[in-house]
């Protein structure tokens, strides 16, 4: 598998997501498709980030957008997080970083001067050809997701 490449498409995969589903790139064609990474559940970053999505979901929908949110947390995790932030989307559990590898999002990470490989916060924004047409990577949360919305809009 090679890793996306802009207005190139994205190699097919298939990922076990929350409410006993499981997600297809190919079987999502005609839609747009927003895959976000974040580090880890229920932490203040990655809620505020899955806030904003949940709170523009409406719009995204109008775009024709399909919003997957994934981290290596397991399923029950993700369930537990979906439900308690009312997240209108699936959350997709990658603990073997089958997707990760694939997005190239696992990074040298320091938390408290310790060095670890950790998820870094990124975004990809996927037409309904399965073409990757944006990428973000590095993620500042405050603004982000309103600017994907926007990309999303144009496509």
């Amino acid at each position: 598998m090679s890793q996306p490449t802009i207005d190139q498409p994205v190699t097919d995969f298939t990922a076990t997501a929350t409410s006993d589903t499981s997600v297809t790139l190919s079987e999502l064609k005609g839609s747009n498709v927003v895959i976000y990474f974040y580090p880890k559940d229920s932490t203040p970053g990655c809620t505020t980030e899955g806030q904003d999505f949940r709170d523009l979901y409406n719009q995204f929908e109008a775009a024709n957008t399909r919003i997957f949110g994934v981290s290596r947390d397991s399923l029950r995790a993700h369930e537990n997080f979906k439900a308690k932030q009312s997240f209108p989307f699936e959350l997709i559990s990658d603990p073997d970083e089958t997707l990760c590898k694939l997005f190239d999002v696992i990074k040298l990470k320091k938390l408290y001067g310790k060095e670890h490989m950790g998820i870094e916060r990124s975004t990809f924004l996927i037409d309904a050809d399965g073409v990757l047409r944006n990428e973000w990577r590095k993620v500042k949360v405050k603004g982000h997701v309103a600017e994907v919305l926007e990309a999303a809009k144009a496509l």
